[in-house]
């Protein structure tokens, strides 16, 4: 079993990184009276308001701002200002080490999937995949739900995902359990051929994505077949899959058809429609504890992911 972090508790003291691309500074202003609500103190990376291109400083400053926010006992959990490109151009640098040896709270999502894969499989890490700061946090679209995933955090909690939520369709039915894994396909994508490649075996895989038109994710969904990696897992988690639509005159698959493609036909439970992912609300989860899906009560339960 992965190492839970310790919970938080007000008063606590939030490191805020910008580990991917430079974060919208009025946005993430705005998210910290949500911060204070919480209960909670916060310090910035030294890198935070740093730009370079499509990133946010160099990779230098992005690992620095990240070990040093990990190794520093003041600081109680950390939470990603956004995302976008980047982290995974450090992360054969990061000292995973220091991270298993100083676990805490470490929260974000898309970009940062390549962090929460390398993280679990050698820091062996519980961490989470949830809203951030300047990406959803600090915008007006920011959801009641959204806000309230955050107290999993101060207690340790299980989490019950059910159609009260959002509509959810069974593709394959039947009950799997197993730690739960995953992120932005593109990113899991990505790390296959790497030291950093997700493991699924015997495990509930959960992915979602934004802005990819259904080949795109076929293409992805190939990769990790022919990798192995959806015959190793034992069931499928289906997040949001938005601005998917395919360009105009271009004949095309549904996303439906592409996930039955890949996922129908392995006789293992798949449910699609989690509102998980580049979406309001965003159900947050942690990522390596264990999880149920039941396919035919389309369900799906997550263990706490704090001590």
């Amino acid at each position: 079993m992965r190492i839970r972090p310790k919970r938080l508790e007000r008063g606590d003291t939030i490191g805020i990184v910008a580990p991917s691309s430079p974060p919208n500074q009025e946005s993430l202003q705005r998210s910290l009276a949500f911060l204070e609500q919480l209960g909670l103190k916060w310090r910035f990376g030294k890198h935070v308001n740093n730009v370079n291109g499509y990133l946010a400083g160099s990779d230098d400053e992005r690992l620095q701002d990240l070990e040093e926010m990990f190794a520093d006992p003041s600081i109680a959990g950390i939470i990603c200002a956004g995302g976008g490109y980047g982290s995974a151009r450090y992360t054969d640098q990061l000292d995973l080490q220091l991270i298993k040896e100083n676990p805490k709270i470490f929260w974000g999502f898309s970009d940062i999937t390549f962090l929460h894969t390398a993280i679990g499989l050698y820091s062996n890490l519980v961490t989470f995949h949830g809203p951030m700061l300047a990406s959803c946090v600090g915008k007006d679209t920011f959801h009641e739900l959204s806000a309230k995933m955050f107290q999993q955090l101060f207690e340790p909690m299980e989490l019950h995902y059910t159609e009260d939520i959002s509509p959810l369709t069974s593709l394959q039915g039947g009950v799997a359990q197993g730690e739960i894994v995953g992120g932005n396909l593109s990113l899991l994508t990505n790390t296959i051929g790497t030291k950093f490649e997700i493991d699924t075996k015997d495990k509930l895989l959960f992915i979602e994505d934004v802005g990819e038109e259904p080949y795109r994710v076929d293409g992805m969904l190939n990769q990790l077949r022919m990798a192995g990696k959806l015959a190793d897992a034992a069931g499928f988690v289906i997040g949001d899959f938005s601005e998917a639509e395919p360009k105009a005159g271009r004949g095309t698959l549904t996303l439906d058809e592409v996930f039955r493609n890949y996922m129908g036909g392995l006789g293992k439970p798949v449910v699609e429609g989690f509102k998980i992912g580049h979406c309001e609300p965003h159900f947050a989860i942690p990522l390596g504890v264990l999880a149920k899906l039941d396919a035919d009560k389309k369900t799906l339960t997550i263990l706490p992911g704090v001590e």
